[in-house]
């Protein structure tokens, strides 16, 4: 094996481990919002309960994702020397803006948000827990920007020739806010609540189905089954904008997406297929035309297809695209049927008596996470054969003085780790779903114990 496939699959799998952790704590931090909103509005105290025990498993969330997350910057600088040349000033400025402006503010209140219960006012420690979400959210900015510039470059110029050539910015926010930028940002956010609020539905389900902690698992359920068929439905938006985008301006990736060759004519839409590389067709079921009344609102407009592109201009495992696209989509179907099945049984009673219903929602936390990886997996794989799209090509972009040997050695070294990591990590949140949600008796004692330990007129009053 090359250096250059090993130099892509260290950073696809140490990326795509990464990115099991980001989207639940984006989507977690969003329910927790809700849940200590609903505690300040309400009084009610199962709000309140249920808000710290989601709290400690966002922490153990945010602490594994920043662990797996430190390696992939080291890895532009290793593997990807000519690439991290050419865009160190595009890239390296959005790289330091996630770190200043996001992930600053989400450190900086996590503090408060994990240990100022008793410390601040409900009100402060509320507001830590919005800029908490915030800074979360401002991370997925940056990233998704960086990697949109690469997508749809914007806002640059070329300084110097050949192995000397930089990109360098001329207009931030034109760079910022470049073709795809938005779209994908707001395709992001929504996987990522659909990945929090499916992980919530998993373990109140589990409860149920246990018959524990009911007082707070309906609750928590149903605030996550809102924000689950809201976003479910609110993919469908966006995802049709991306796709519109991607028709735009990366026309070889959409007919990789679709499977389709011919150079110009009527495209088919697939529900399921297989894609013939050698053959340049496709072999599975599809809606006659649907691709062309999808994007120009008629049967009859051409859409072009790979065989328009020349060889090295197209992405190079066709299939690949072809399925990780059709996974996405086709999970996400798959959530807004589970969703609007929840709320129609919600709006009947009959929710938490559907024990099989129940048990589906508990294995259901992994489809959200599968639908983000394959959509990755598509919108990477698809802008192949380039690293920056129309500029700078994959096999120009990795380090020439780097061995297989040496990316192979380090990819054993990655792998060990992230399996420790992993198990860790399972551990410790099987451990802290199965202790389950503190008991308002256990709060009580506790804000009375603080008071005694930090107010003096307290320390000599006699227990009741």
């Amino acid at each position: 094996m090359d250096t250059e496939i090993l130099a892509r699959i260290q950073f696809a799998f140490t990326i795509a481990f990464h990115y099991i952790y980001p989207p639940i704590s984006i989507g977690l931090g969003l329910i927790l919002v809700i849940m200590e909103g609903m505690y300040l509005r309400t009084g009610e105290k199962i709000y309140e309960q249920m808000t710290r025990f989601w709290i400690k498993i966002f922490a153990l969330i945010f602490g594994i994702g920043v662990a797996t997350g430190i390696v992939m910057e080291f890895e532009f600088g290793t593997n990807w020397a000519t690439y991290s040349k050419y865009v160190g000033d595009i890239f390296g400025s959005a790289l330091a803006a996630e770190g200043i402006f996001a992930f600053a503010l989400e450190s900086g209140f996590l503090g408060v948000l994990l240990f100022g219960w008793n410390r601040v006012g409900p009100r402060v420690h509320f507001f830590s827990t919005v800029m908490v979400w915030l800074g979360s959210m401002f991370s997925a900015v940056w990233i998704v920007v960086a990697n949109s510039w690469q997508q749809t470059p914007a806002g640059y110029h070329i300084v110097g020739e050949g192995l000397k050539a930089r990109a360098e910015i001329t207009e931030f926010w034109v760079m910022v806010l470049n073709p795809s930028s938005v779209d994908r940002l707001s395709h992001v956010w929504i996987g990522s609540f659909l990945a929090g609020a499916f992980f919530v539905m998993s373990v109140n389900a589990w409860y149920i189905l246990k018959n524990r902690h009911l007082a707070i698992a309906k609750p928590a359920f149903k605030i996550a089954l809102v924000v689950a068929v809201i976003s479910s439905l609110a993919q469908l938006v966006t995802g049709h904008s991306s796709a519109g985008g991607v028709a735009k301006n990366q026309p070889a990736k959409l007919a990789a997406l679709e499977g389709h060759y011919d150079s110009l004519a009527v495209a088919d839409m697939y529900l399921l297929g297989w894609v013939d590389q050698k053959a340049q067709k496709v072999t599975g079921i599809g809606i006659p035309g649907s691709l062309t009344f999808l994007f120009h609102q008629d049967f009859k407009t051409p859409v072009r297809g790979l065989k328009s592109f020349r060889e090295d201009e197209r992405p190079r495992q066709v299939n690949a695209v072809f399925q990780f696209y059709h996974i996405m989509v086709a999970i996400g179907m798959v959530l807004i049927g589970l969703s609007l099945l929840g709320v129609w049984l919600w709006r009947r009673g009959r929710l938490f008596e559907q024990r099989w219903l129940m048990q589906v929602f508990v294995w259901a936390v992994v489809l959200p996470q599968i639908a983000n990886q394959a959509g990755w997996f598509a919108a990477e794989m698809g802008r192949q054969p380039w690293v920056v799209y129309g500029l700078l090509r994959t096999s120009d972009a990795f380090s020439r003085t780097v061995t297989a040997n040496q990316i192979l050695f380090s990819l054993a070294l990655f792998t060990l780790v992230y399996v420790v990591l992993l198990v860790l990590f399972l551990y410790l949140l099987t451990r802290k779903i199965q202790h389950g949600p503190e008991d308002g008796t256990h709060h009580i004692e506790d804000n009375e114990a603080f008071s005694r330990r930090e107010n003096p007129l307290m320390r000599n009053l006699p227990k009741p």
